[in-house]
């Protein structure tokens, strides 16, 4: 007997190995299934808008697909003396061909981002293709002494790669070489990196502000009777159900020189005549902190709510001044609160638009307005994708930053 269950004791224990087995994949699986419409959900709002600015930041198809003949003659040309007629001939059967077909601009357009004037070249010389005959070069040199030019088809050829890295570069104000080589982008040209610092510096100002602001104001609340908190916290909350452009639009009026600020100002007698505080600097940080304030200080009123009163007591009762608890025992409590505040603020600064737009002069726009500008204004996605990404990478630093402090209170992201 002994025997016979020593016998079927690993057959006993392979099944339920094997129903144990069974029993955790279903689990998983069921799991799996739970979280599935949450990553779905993360994958098409958060994972697909980041994918398509990256691809949009190197898609270069305008010159490839437009001008396939002269793209394809120009793949083994060295670039070091000007092309042969088999090149000019396929850029004339293009020229023919895009301009009736209307879609030449969008390459010529793509080619002027390379050189200007290139793309009242493309589109002269594609009005008068039609007369072309052999030999082409002669042809097209006769329209416009620019095609004996090489530097236009050098850049002609790198403008016909499917993928390029010259929006990328050119959002850092570097240039992007026929060759492959990277220069510093002409004088002009090197406006991004200014404009990406003024968007770090204005969201810095603001979420200053927003400290200095806030972090009393979330104090009061916290530390007010239960009947007046609620109060308080929907004033601060009034804001959020006004559109942002009726609270932009409202500061217009307010700010300007006949407005109620200088008004007031005037009639207290602080200022002798109206002062500008519109479309300048001054304009943007007051209306952005105003706008941007209530992220400061929900964060900050959530952690104060939980910090017990008798900790400040307990240090007063020790002989610790008010100042001395305040730095010592209250602040490090509410640095979570205040570091989620600062991350609130700080982001969402980083991408406003519409409030320089309206309020600031040409020297205050940020980083967002030149995208739009890209996006909206000139059609150029390829720009636009990578001042974004620009963008996107920076906040994306911040991350670690916001991670050290946050979690320097006990709460960490990852």
């Amino acid at each position: 007997m002994t025997v016979l269950v020593e016998r079927h004791a690993p057959a006993n224990d392979i099944a339920l190995k094997s129903k144990l087995a069974k029993a955790d994949r279903r689990r998983k699986l069921q799991a799996l299934g739970l979280i599935a419409p949450l990553f779905l959900f993360l994958v098409v709002i958060f994972a697909v808008p980041i994918g398509s600015v990256l691809y949009f930041s190197i898609n270069n198809p305008e010159v490839g697909t437009i001008m396939p003949r002269v793209t394809a003659a120009l793949e083994s040309w060295d670039g070091d003396t000007l092309p042969g007629e088999p090149a000019f001939a396929a850029l004339a059967e293009d020229l023919k061909a895009s301009y009736a077909a209307k879609t030449l601009p969008r390459a010529a357009l793509r080619l002027n981002y390379e050189i200007s004037g290139f793309r009242s070249l493309v589109m002269k010389s594609a009005r008068k293709a039609k007369r072309f005959e052999p030999p082409y070069k002669d042809a097209l040199i006769a329209v416009n002494e620019k095609w004996a030019d090489i530097t236009y088809w050098r850049y002609l050829k790198a403008a016909g790669s499917r993928f390029t890295a010259h929006y990328l570069l050119a959002a850092v104000d570097l240039d992007l070489q026929w060759d492959g080589s990277v220069k510093p982008a002409p004088e002009e040209r090197r406006i991004y990196i200014d404009n990406l610092a003024r968007t770090f510096w204005i969201a810095f100002v603001v979420t200053v502000c927003c400290i200095l602001i806030g972090y009393p104001i979330a104090y009061l609340i916290a530390t007010a009777p239960a009947r007046w908190t609620k109060l308080l916290i929907v004033l601060v909350l009034l804001p959020f159900w006004t559109s942002l452009l009726v609270r932009t639009a409202a500061w217009v009026i307010l700010l300007q020189k006949e407005g109620v600020v200088n008004d007031a100002l005037l009639w207290i007698g602080l200022i002798d005549e109206p002062m500008q505080l519109i479309f300048n600097r001054i304009g943007v940080y007051i209306a952005m902190v105003h706008i941007l304030l209530p992220f400061m200080i929900l964060p900050l009123y959530s952690v104060m709510k939980g910090i017990p009163r008798e900790h400040m007591k307990a240090a007063a009762s020790l002989g610790a001044k008010p100042a001395t608890a305040f730095i010592g025992i209250y602040l490090p409590q509410t640095v979570p609160g205040l570091a989620a505040g600062c991350m609130l603020v700080f982001v969402i600064a980083l991408g406003f638009y519409i409030t320089p737009a309206l309020i600031g002069g040409g020297s205050d726009q940020m980083l967002a307005y030149l995208i739009a500008q890209f996006a909206t204004g000139t059609a150029n996605w390829g720009m636009a994708g990578a001042l974004a990404m620009l963008l996107l990478l920076c906040i994306a630093v911040l991350y670690p930053v916001y991670n050290r402090f946050a979690g320097s209170g006990g709460i960490r992201l990852g």
